[in-house]
C-alpha cells in the first residue's frame, strides 16, 4: 500500500468551519479513489456517535467516515472529552469512559498518557488508510495551553502533516484573525501552515480580491480558496456552538409549531434537524418561559447532565409549562435519553455519576424512575413500533448511563429482540424513549407530523422529504463546492513533499 498522506484542518476559531471542509476533503478523496479516513485526536462534544461495535466517537468524525464511504471506528477520534459541568467532563477514551476529571487535573496528569493514546491510534489508521484528513480544534494560537496541547500543532508535528488554516468570513475580522493566529504561531509551525481558506464567503468575490492579494503579500502564504456559503446544508454538527444558526426559523409561520427545549447541558441536538426540512415545520429552542407558548410539539432533547438539566426546566417554571400544556391535550410531547428520563416519576445518582444533585421528582408523566449508573449503554438499537396505527422498523442509537424501571408499563414503545423498549401513550401524546435518531426515520416522522395535522384539521402531507437522502447530497453538494472553490492540485503537491521531510515530533 503507498505511503499515508496525512492533511490537516485547523482553524482561527472555534465553528470556523473546519469540520465541513475535512467532510469535503473525505468525500473528494473518496471519490478520487483513495482509501481515506478521517481523524481528530481530541474532540470536546455533547453530540457524539456510536460507532458498529458499540463504541462512542465525536459525531463529527462518525459524519467524516460516512462521507468517506466507510465505517467509523474508535481510531478515528481516540479521545472524546464531555462536559458535564462547569470545569468537570467525562473523558471516553477508544471509545469507552475513562473517568470524570477537572480540566486542570487533565491537562496535568492526563497529557503524557492522551499523547501515547493518540499516537497509537493515528499509527493504526496510517497502517490502513491512504490519506487521513486530521481535524484540529479551536484555535492553534491559544498561547496559554499550547505546551501541553493535544489536538492542533502537536499532532500536526507527530503526523508530520500540512496544515491548511481555515476563517470564518461570516465573523468579520477574517484577515485580523488570520494574520493573528499566524503571527502567534511557532516559526516551525508557521511553516506548515501551507496556506488558508475563507469560509462562508457571501457576495461579489472582486469586491474581496484587494485583501486576497494583500494577505498573500503581507503574509507570505496563498489563499487555497475561498469556499462560498451553502445554505440548507444538512450534515450534523457536533458543537453546540453552532446553535445560534438554529434560530433562523422561529419567527417564519408554518403550520406546526415545535419546541425544543435548550436546556444547559443539552446533547445530540442533531436529533431533531430532520424538522427543519419539512415543509410544514417551524422549529424553536427555547430557554425561557415566555418563548414556550402553546406548540404542537414539545421535544425533550437529550443531555449530558440529566439532573442538573431537570432543575434548569423547574426553575425556569418550562417543567409546570410543559405539564400543564400536556394535562390540557393541547401538545404531543417526545423525550429522548435525558429528556426522556425527566418526562419519569425521579432521578437517583447516588453515586455522583453525572451530578452531585442525588435525586430529584421527575415531571411524572411516564411511570418510571431512572437511576444513574457508573456503566454507560452505547449500542447501535432497531426494533419494530406500533404508531399511528401502523407498524414500522425504527433504527436509532442509545447513548446514556441511566437505566429506567416502571412501576407498570402498559404502552411499550419498540418490541426489540428479546425487551422492549420506550413508551408510547397515543391518546396522552406521549413518547419517551432512549433511541437518538428516532426523527431521523422518514416514515415515523410522516406518521407523527401528520397525526398532529390531523388533530388541527389539516390534510395529511405523504410526499415529505427523506432527511437520510439529502444528509448523502449534502456530501456530494459539499465536496462539489469545495472542488470548484479550492486549489485541490497544490494541496495535494504539498501533502506529497511534506512525507518527504523527516518527521517532526
Amino acid at each position: 500500500m503507498p505511503k499515508t498522506l496525512p492533511l490537516m484542518v485547523q482553524g482561527t476559531s472555534s465553528d470556523a468551519g473546519k469540520s465541513a471542509i475535512a467532510t469535503a476533503l473525505c468525500r473528494i478523496f473518496a471519490q478520487d479513489g483513495y482509501k481515506t479516513a478521517p481523524f481528530k485526536s481530541q474532540n470536546m462534544a455533547l453530540n457524539s456517535y456510536v460507532t458498529l461495535d458499540g463504541k462512542e466517537i465525536g459525531r463529527a468524525q462518525g459524519v467524516q467516515a460516512e462521507a468517506a464511504g466507510i465505517l467509523a471506528t474508535t481510531d478515528m477520534n481516540p479521545i472524546l472529552i464531555k462536559p458535564t459541568r462547569d470545569s468537570e467532563s467525562q473523558i471516553v477514551v477508544n471509545g469507552e469512559p475513562y473517568g470524570n476529571m477537572k480540566a486542570f487535573a487533565y491537562r496535568t496528569e492526563f497529557y503524557h498518557e492522551g499523547l501515547r493514546i493518540i499516537e497509537e491510534a493515528y499509527q493504526r489508521l496510517a497502517s490502513s488508510y491512504e490519506r487521513v484528513v486530521i481535524e484540529g480544534a479551536g484555535s492553534p494560537a491559544e498561547v496559554n495551553l499550547n505546551d501541553r496541547e493535544l489536538v492542533n500543532m502537536r499532532v500536526a508535528r507527530l503526523t508530520n502533516a500540512p496544515v491548511i488554516l481555515v476563517a470564518d468570513i461570516e465573523r468579520g475580522g477574517v484577515f485580523a484573525s488570520l494574520v493573528g493566529t499566524l503571527q502567534l504561531l511557532e516559526p516551525e509551525d508557521r511553516d506548515r501552515v501551507i496556506g488558508v481558506i475563507i469560509n462562508r464567503f457571501r457576495g461579489d468575490l472582486t469586491l474581496l480580491q484587494p485583501g486576497l492579494d494583500w494577505f498573500e503579500e503581507y503574509t507570505g502564504k496563498p489563499v487555497l480558496g475561498v469556499v462560498p456559503f451553502i445554505p440548507d446544508l444538512w450534515i450534523d454538527a457536533e458543537d453546540s456552538l453552532i446553535l445560534h444558526r438554529y434560530q433562523g426559523q422561529r419567527e417564519t409561520p408554518r403550520e406546526i409549531d415545535i419546541a425544543v427545549l435548550r436546556y444547559p447541558r443539552i446533547s445530540n441536538f442533531t436529533d431533531v434537524d430532520p424538522f427543519f426540512v419539512e415543509p410544514d415545520c417551524r422549529m424553536r429552542f427555547v430557554t425561557r418561559l415566555e418563548e414556550l407558548g402553546e406548540p404542537d410539539l414539545i421535544v425533550l432533547p437529550g443531555s449530558k447532565n440529566t439532573l442538573e438539566d431537570l432543575q434548569f426546566l423547574r426553575e425556569t417554571g418550562l417543567a409546570a409549562a410543559v405539564k400543564d400544556l400536556h394535562h390540557k391535550g393541547k401538545t404531543y410531547i417526545v423525550g429522548l435519553c435525558g429528556g426522556y428520563q425527566m418526562l419519569g416519576d425521579s432521578i437517583h445518582d447516588p453515586a455522583g455519576v453525572e451530578s452531585p444533585l442525588q435525586q430529584l421528582d421527575g415531571l411524572g408523566l411516564i411511570p418510571m424512575i431512572t437511576t444513574m449508573e457508573q456503566k454507560k449503554t452505547t449500542v447501535l438499537s432497531r426494533g419494530e413500533a406500533v404508531f399511528a396505527k401502523e407498524k414500522l422498523t425504527v433504527e436509532g442509537y442509545e447513548i446514556h448511563m441511566g437505566q429506567s424501571a416502571y412501576s407498570s408499563n402498559e404502552f411499550p414503545f419498540i418490541q426489540m429482540e428479546g425487551r422492549t423498549e420506550g413508551y408510547c401513550q397515543e391518546e396522552r401524546q406521549m413518547i419517551g424513549t432512549y433511541f437518538h435518531g428516532l426523527f431521523h426515520n422518514d416514515h415515523f416522522r410522516t406518521l407523527l407530523l401528520n397525526t398532529i395535522r390531523e388533530k388541527k384539521g389539516l390534510p395529511p402531507i405523504t410526499d415529505r422529504p427523506s432527511f437520510v437522502a439529502l444528509r448523502e447530497q449534502g456530501y456530494d453538494l459539499l465536496a462539489d463546492t469545495v472542488r470548484r472553490h479550492v486549489k485541490l492540485d497544490t494541496i495535494e503537491e504539498y501533502m506529497k513533499a511534506f512525507q518527504e521531510k523527516e518527521v517532526q515530533v
